[in-house]
């Protein structure tokens, strides 16, 4: 509610305004990016089959990294390094929340004249960052399943039942 008291279009449906990427970013190699759960994470296309994805994520912080397959196998180019799956992940990021929102909440501090995604996997990877745990793989995947769901809706106002959870501003009647 606003201070007048009055709903905006926006808070009386069941859509939410999203906020805009920073720049237009194309989905066929990182389709699903996100931060959240403290990691910057994502679903990244394979190069080489397409029938198989990659579940990515950097730790906030630590940038302790891990990358896999959708059957949870262990990506080959992650091997003491960020893979380019990671690297694409990051690029994507930037893309979607703007280089400055990405860099704050993995606290990378990139020193760049001009920081771009480049300069905030170096800040990482010069930390000599550690594989991390794999087990967020299957959470980030779900949910990266659960969008694509979305998208197969036809656009409606219509209250969603598995949104029944979100609290409303309506009065009981």
């Amino acid at each position: 509610m606003h201070g007048s008291g009055v709903l905006s279009v926006w808070e009386r449906s069941s859509t939410a305004r999203v906020v805009p990427p920073a720049r237009p970013r194309k989905l066929a190699k990182v389709p699903f990016v996100e931060l959240a759960d403290g990691r910057l994470q994502g679903v990244v296309s394979s190069g080489s089959d397409i029938g198989r994805v990659y579940v990515s994520s950097v730790e906030a912080g630590t940038y302790a990294f891990a990358c896999s397959t959708n059957n949870n196998r262990p990506c080959g180019g992650a091997r003491g390094t960020f893979c380019n799956h990671i690297r694409a992940l990051v690029g994507e990021a930037v893309l979607q929340y703007g280089v400055e929102r990405v860099a704050r909440y993995l606290k990378a501090e990139v020193d760049a004249e001009e920081p771009d995604a480049d300069s905030v996997t170096a800040v990482m990877a010069a930390t000599r960052p550690a594989q991390g745990d794999r087990s967020a793989a299957a959470q980030v995947f779900s949910r990266f399943l659960r969008h694509l769901a979305y998208l197969e809706l036809d656009p409606t106002t219509d209250p969603l039942p598995e949104m029944q959870w979100f609290p409303t501003t309506r009065a009981a009647a």
